[in-house]
Formats: structure tokens, sequence, C-alpha cells
């Protein structure tokens, strides 16, 4: 089943006081299936950020349009953008963004506070997910006394608290060492596994790998598309 839909799309950015236009993306036709574990690739500058960030709804695009379930986002305006991210998309970035003055369950309460879930709901909720990341002994430690990977952890339970239709995940190993890294992609295998949409902007090959799908962009457009399985028997035919 398809869950996110784009075609012809197109972002140009302009340059303040200048008449210089940055096309950041340039005609792009994809489709994303449900259950499929997606990398993004590219050089800096390639536009998998503002990919991200259009198929996370902080952007809009300049042209095109981006059809996530039924809805074709690229016409809603700013408070029906803001319920769709609430609602259908799960972020998980580079920097954990957990509000540091909050607890971790108080951190992923605050999406279900702002759905109007009810205090013993969202209670329950919070915990049920951080017992999920490993975290169910941490649930009152701020972010200052966690870890970075119980950090990203922590955001990848908050991710999950509104059972998105599709998590987004920048970068999500970028600030961790190897050991920690490997154990976030353990939970991200886990959550491919239990049939979630998972789309991740990524330079690291080894992550690439794990997912199913590598999407690699150039310029603003897309170079290649293939399943994973198909580049590795392409290697093994190669070798």
């Amino acid at each position: 089943m398809i869950i996110a839909s784009i075609r012809q799309l197109t972002k140009t950015y302009g340059k303040a006081n200048s008449e210089v236009r940055v096309h950041a993306l340039r005609g792009i036709d994809i489709e994303f299936q449900a259950g499929q574990s997606v990398a993004i690739c590219g050089q800096s500058g390639s536009g998998k950020s503002t990919m991200m960030n259009l198929l996370g709804c902080l952007d809009r695009p300049s042209s095109g349009s981006y059809f996530l379930g039924d809805q074709d986002v690229a016409l809603l305006d700013d408070d029906q953008l803001s319920a769709i991210r609430g609602e259908r998309i799960g972020f998980v970035f580079q920097s954990f963004n957990l509000i540091p003055q909050l607890t971790l369950l108080e951190n992923l309460e605050i999406p279900l506070y702002y759905q109007g879930v009810v205090a013993k709901d969202r209670r329950t909720k919070s915990l049920e997910l951080a017992a999920l990341v490993g975290l169910a002994d941490r649930g009152h430690h701020r972010p200052t006394e966690l870890s970075g990977g119980q950090q990203q952890r922590a955001a990848i339970a908050r991710a999950l608290v509104n059972d998105p239709l599709m998590i987004l995940a920048d970068e999500p190993t970028g600030n961790l060492d190897t050991a920690t890294g490997e154990m976030i992609l353990g939970v991200f295998d886990q959550l491919h596994e239990e049939g979630k949409t998972v789309v991740m902007v990524t330079h690291d090959q080894y992550v690439s790998r794990r997912c199913d799908r590598v999407v690699t962009l150039r310029d603003g457009r897309i170079i290649t598309d293939v399943l994973t399985s198909e580049s590795n028997e392409l290697e093994s035919v190669e070798a």
C-alpha cells in the first residue's frame, strides 16, 4: 500500500536582497510503501534535507503534489499542516530536540497533551513507550541525566506517541559513537519488523544498507532508487 506519493515536486529558495534562486528540488517523483524502510542519501546540497522537510510538512513545495495517505498536503494551510505533523508523522532528529526542563516521561507526553489526551492516558502511553525503547527505569530523569544513546531512544519513543503513518529520522546516529549507533539502529530494525514505515536521511552507507531501499539525490534530482537486495545481488555478481 502506498502511504506517500510525490509528483513533479519542486522547491526553490530565494536569497535575501537578491534575485538569485536556489533550486533545491527539481521535479521529484517518488512513492513510499507502507512498512518499508527507506534511506535518503546524497552529498551536502543534494536536496535530501529539503525532501525530509517537505515529507514532514515542515515546509511547502514550490510546485507539484505531495499526497500523504489520501490528502494532498501541498494544498493545506498552516493549521492543517500542524495537525498532520502531530497526528501522522513522527520525527527523530540528530540533536534529539528533547525539552531539557522536562523529564523523559513528560517529554513523551507533550505531543499527547496537544492532542487533548487526558493526563492518565498520557502517562500510561508514555510509560509503555519508555519500556519499548528500554528506558522504563529512566522515566523521571531529565535529558541532561541521560546518555546520548538514551536521549535518542527517548526521541524515538516520542516519535511513536501518536502511532504515526510515517517515521522520519534525520541522521539518527550522527552524534553517537559506533556501539551506541548500532543500538539505535537495532531499535529502528525492530520498528521496521513491526510494520512501521521509516524514512531516514543518512550519509552512512552502513546505515543505508540496513534499509529496504536507498534513494540517492544529486543537485535536487533522484539519480538512483534501488532496493538493497538488488544492490547486494549486483555486488555479489561483480565480485
